[in-house]
């Protein structure tokens, strides 16, 4: 608990809402990602200093490809340019890539690399910030690893498990506690498929640019209230 809080140790969040954030006041889609990439730098170190160890985020899907090409570039350039304003050495967050690196330019490839390999010793916190991310292509590309291990006599068939198995995803994420999607839309979209099968889900109605630590709060509010239980045993005797 940190307070009145039952702290989480790995929260997920799609950041969505973005384009309707700048639509509501006239302005462009792209000014609300930048509001957005504003709001995650300081919403993400608030996060971890609540005490919740490992953060994902859902920066851009496989299926946002399919967006117009304006918009896709400007993503693209918003990430590369800055990317490396999440490094917090104060905070030792290290910092991990989910995804598949197709269709990502090498300037994107570069800035991922810069950060991941500045962060690489951290050990405190994970951030893991999904891009180029879909659910069902990290289940695939684990199954086609394990596949190609198992060719090689590397593994066996027994040593196949659930736990086995989620250490070929992206980056060996740990299950998710709480998941939380903004803007008001209720479903997940292929988002660490895996890892949320038994999170908490919290659907705001606030669009991401302005889900702030007060937001965030009420979200933890929310989950402290929870009864979680996992095939029917509580969350507080899970491992008795």
């Amino acid at each position: 608990m940190n307070g009145e809080y039952k702290i989480p140790n790995h929260v997920a969040i799609i950041l969505d809402g973005n384009g309707r954030w700048a639509k509501k006041r006239g302005l462009n889609r792209s000014l609300g990602h930048k509001a957005g990439f504003e709001n995650l730098k300081k919403l993400s170190k608030y996060i971890f200093k609540k005490g919740v160890k490992v953060l994902s985020v859902f920066a851009f899907s496989t299926e946002n490809f399919k967006r117009s090409k304006e918009e896709v570039d400007y993503l693209m350039k918003l990430f590369t340019n800055n990317f490396k304003q999440l490094i917090d050495h104060n905070s030792d967050v290290k910092i991990v890539f989910s995804g598949r690196k197709s269709n990502l330019s090498n300037e994107v490839l570069a800035a991922m690399h810069e950060v991941e390999e500045a962060t690489k010793n951290h050990s405190t916190y994970l951030f893991n910030i999904c891009l180029n991310y879909g659910g069902r292509a990290d289940i695939i590309d684990a199954t086609k690893q394990i596949a190609e291990d198992y060719k090689e006599g590397k593994i066996t068939l027994e040593d196949l498990d659930e736990a086995f198995f989620q250490k070929y995803l992206y980056n060996g994420i740990p299950d998710i506690d709480l998941l939380i999607r903004t803007s008001g839309e209720i479903r997940i979209s292929n988002f660490l498929l895996y890892q949320s099968a038994y999170a908490e889900m919290y659907f705001p109605s606030v669009f991401f640019p302005d889900f702030d630590e007060k937001q965030f709060d009420l979200a933890l509010l929310e989950y402290t209230k929870r009864d979680r239980k996992f095939g029917g045993i509580k969350d507080d005797c899970k491992n008795n």
